[in-house]
């Protein structure tokens, strides 16, 4: 039995977004790279369920979900400036949710020891009742949500290395001592959050660790932080099971990003995480897919991602 779970549906594709850099070549693009590897047989192929209302309703407010749905239907093009939808988005963005609590399902029951959603709409911008910056829902909130209700955990952590900040996951999390959030980002950058200050709130004080960082910032950058900065909060944490916000978008490559990142680093940041689950919580580790613009570098990355969570 392979130890990774892969988790891909061709209904992503059918959230069109025409000529916007989040369209669906992007997991065209990831699938061609994959499907040509020796890597890829070595995966288990899991099909995503859709998200429910009510699994969408332990993150975002109700009435939110169906002025999505009705936008989607009714052939309303943009839910702002940034974020494309089209008929089908609202299907695509329902999958997308569910790929996180099918691959939360997947790991609790043993069926794989980590898992990786290549999904779209990405969802870390989505707020309780705004969607924001390509992304409709929350996937990675929802699937923690999802873990603590239905599966009982009470400790989650959640490693953002998207080169934007993920305000919408940040938010959701601010003020509760039990998913701890942390991100590494460019900053000041889109969308204008996750200053080094902001660390939670009320009795989430101390749960939420952000890393700004400059552009241009290098592999070398990343991996000191990992090593010196994140992976002892991951620790003195103990969470249950980790979930990474998977952006590909700090590429040197990116076409967004100003960042400095090789597809390597990407490679020993997932090898880090990896063992961090394997030494906390039997190797329960998710990510998700959100950021990554240039297509080589993201299919490389992706691949190289995969790689280390299968060693």
């Amino acid at each position: 039995m392979s130890q990774t779970g892969y988790l891909y549906d061709p209904l992503y594709l059918q959230h069109e977004t025409g000529q916007h850099p989040e369209n669906p070549s992007r997991l065209t693009s990831i699938t061609r790279r994959l499907e040509g590897s020796e890597l890829y047989a070595e995966l288990v192929k899991i099909k995503p369920r859709p998200a429910r209302r009510e699994d969408l309703a332990r993150v975002h407010d109700p009435d939110y979900v169906e002025q999505v749905a009705r936008a989607c239907a009714g052939g309303t093009t943009h839910l702002d400036m940034d974020t494309v939808i089209s008929p089908r988005s609202f299907d695509a963005a329902l999958l997308s949710a569910g790929a996180g609590l099918t691959a939360v399902d997947q790991v609790m029951a043993g069926e794989c020891e980590n898992a990786f959603g290549a999904v779209r709409p990405p969802g870390h911008h989505a707020e309780q009742d705004r969607a924001m910056g390509f992304c409709l829902f929350n996937n990675v909130a929802v699937a923690a949500r999802y873990a603590q209700a239905v599966h009982g955990l009470e400790k989650i952590f959640i490693f953002d290395w998207d080169v934007h900040h993920g305000n919408g996951t940040q938010h959701t999390f601010y003020t509760d001592p039990t998913v701890f959030y942390s991100s590494t980002h460019q900053y000041p950058f889109y969308p204008g959050t996750g200053a080094a200050d902001e660390t939670g709130s009320g009795e989430g004080l101390g749960t939420t660790l952000n890393f700004p960082l400059r552009a241009f910032s290098s592999d070398e950058d990343y991996l000191n932080i990992l090593d010196n900065r994140l992976l002892p909060h991951i620790h003195r944490f103990k969470p249950d099971l980790i979930i990474i916000s998977a952006g590909f978008d700090a590429h040197r490559q990116d076409p967004l990003g100003q960042m400095d990142l090789s597809t390597e680093c990407f490679g020993e940041m997932t090898g880090r995480l990896r063992e961090a689950a394997r030494e906390l919580c039997g190797g329960r580790l998710i990510s998700l897919l959100e950021g990554g613009y240039d297509l080589e570098a993201l299919a490389d990355s992706v691949h190289t991602h995969l790689a280390r969570l299968a060693a």
